[in-house]
């Protein structure tokens, strides 16, 4: 069973995509801050992290940048999932080490097929 690490600082979002991925039976860790994030990354070392962009503080592209840029946890692959849609967002997102992107709300069946891309399932 795969650990995922779900970083959002929305209540309903970290429930609805907990839900979804519980379902396919992922184990679930939440964090509600970039830092926090970033902290249990280290901590934890989940296999994979899902990634708002929008929060207080430190923001998604941010957090991602340190995760993927620090040599304990960069083999963490990083999905963004975030309501920011432009096609600059994406390049941005990628470019700051994420390995893919999805537009909230999140398809359960395009982010699950994503997961089990990069998880090598």
């Amino acid at each position: 069973m795969a650990n995922i690490l779900i970083v959002d600082d929305s209540p309903t979002e970290i429930h609805v995509l907990t839900s979804m991925l519980e379902k396919h039976g992922f184990s679930i860790a939440t964090a509600s801050s970039g830092e926090e994030g970033v902290d249990k990354a280290k901590v934890g070392k989940p296999d994979l992290i899902i990634m708002d962009v929008v929060m207080p503080g430190m923001n998604g592209f941010q957090a991602a940048r340190q995760i993927s840029s620090d040599s304990e946890t960069s083999d963490i692959p990083i999905i963004i999932v975030s309501t920011k849609d432009q096609e600059t967002d994406k390049m941005w997102g990628l470019r700051q080490g994420a390995k893919d992107y999805v537009t909230k709300p999140a398809n359960e069946k395009e982010l699950i097929s994503k997961i089990n891309s990069l998880l090598g399932v």
